[in-house]
């Protein structure tokens, strides 16, 4: 090679190298989500000069020491304007100031956006009609449930917990409908939630977790641990105030046939859904039961007070009607349930449904769906 032909090679090198070295910093400064052991749901308005965000928690929280975790756009920070002496790292004190003022700083530096944040207490709803879907906060489908306050009433507000996160992490998802969670619009009455065991690809056989379930509850979901402890990263329950006697609503199942195993040897068991409900009473309000609330042997966690559950689901083409009533376990009794307690909160609920069975365990059959509506819990 010439000294001419090498001289407009190296050019294009260096002239390569200085467009990776100067690659413009973000512009962007924006928060996208907010999660927290209190927070239900996180309603985010950044249109317009006047950004908020609406935080409901619940009415038994600790105002003066809410865990935040913010999702910001791209090398953004963000910082509180006025620092209170309850604040420690990711930790805020709410009960002096509420609503309070966060400054979203852009990598670039150039763009800071003020957010009023509000911490608003709120109650779990006892009927769920699965209308609403977060739009924009997430690449899967977030179903909510959402009541405002009247006349003096709570508002009361659920955001769904589901495993799309950890089907995120596989890599088989095209859209937001190949997740194994996403809202239909042909339910029972006006839109409802479908649940479809899926494929999780080489990911999946590559961490032995070959299936996922399609799965809605009532809890959160620890995307950070998924792999490392699947079932200790599924929380069941949130505060509720009153006794649960039955709950009831409307399923369609198709069963994808017979189960494999972890391993995905094929068994002699045919993957059926599942449909349960437990309540039970927290040690503290950060406190929720792990995902293995039911062994694969059946056993309940002893900590379960109240356990309602589908016997075995069948399949059924059309809507079906299931009503499901509240039985006591472990030994516990009426005299068990301490009105004071139960009134300020220290009681957790629990909603579960799953298209397989044995999912938790990533036992279960490809295609296997279940499709549920119009679910109310009663209570005394």
């Amino acid at each position: 090679m010439t000294l001419k032909q090498l001289i407009p090679g190296l050019c294009l090198a260096f002239a390569l190298g200085g467009c990776i070295q100067d690659e413009a910093l973000n512009v962007e400064a924006a928060i996208d989500g907010c999660t927290g052991s209190d927070v239900q749901l996180a309603i985010i308005n950044k249109q317009g000069a006047q950004k908020s965000i609406d935080i409901y928690i619940s009415r038994s929280a600790d105002l003066s020491r809410q865990k935040l975790e913010f999702t910001l756009s791209q090398g953004s920070t963000i910082q509180a304007n006025e620092t209170l002496p309850g604040d420690t790292e990711n930790t805020y004190d709410f009960s002096t100031q509420n609503p309070r003022y966060f400054t979203v700083t852009s990598e670039d530096g150039s763009n800071t956006p003020v957010y009023t944040i509000s911490m608003i207490p709120a109650e779990l709803p006892t009927s769920f009609h699965f209308e609403n879907l977060m739009e924009g906060s997430s690449d899967y489908p977030i179903l909510y449930e959402y009541t405002p306050g009247a006349g003096g009433n709570v508002t009361k507000v659920l955001q769904w917990a589901s495993g799309n996160p950890g089907f995120k992490l596989t890599g088989m998802a095209a859209d937001p409908l190949d997740y194994p969670t996403i809202q239909v619009s042909e339910g029972r009455s006006g839109k409802a939630a479908k649940l479809e065991t899926k494929d999780t690809g080489s990911f999946g056989q590559m961490v032995k977790m070959r299936i996922a379930a399609g799965n809605l509850f009532v809890g959160s979901f620890d995307i950070n641990n998924a792999i490392q402890d699947p079932l200790g990263s599924t929380r069941f329950g949130y505060p509720f105030t009153q006794k649960p006697v039955r709950i009831t609503g409307y399923y369609k199942y198709k069963s994808g046939g017979l189960s494999t195993d972890a391993d995905g040897n094929p068994t002699e068991e045919a993957d059926r859904g599942d449909i349960y409900a437990l309540f039970y009473k927290a040690p503290d309000n950060n406190y929720t039961v792990a995902g293995d609330v039911i062994s694969l042997d059946g056993d309940i966690n002893p900590e379960v007070i109240l356990f309602a559950r589908i016997p075995e689901m069948t399949e059924a083409g059309e809507w079906t009607y299931f009503d499901l009533p509240f039985e006591f376990q472990n030994g516990y009794t009426a005299a068990d349930i301490d009105a004071q307690d139960l009134a300020d909160g220290k009681y957790k609920l629990g909603v579960v449904f799953s298209s397989s069975i044995k999912g938790a365990y990533f036992i279960g059959a490809v295609g296997s769906t279940l499709w549920i509506d119009e679910v109310n819990i009663e209570c005394e």
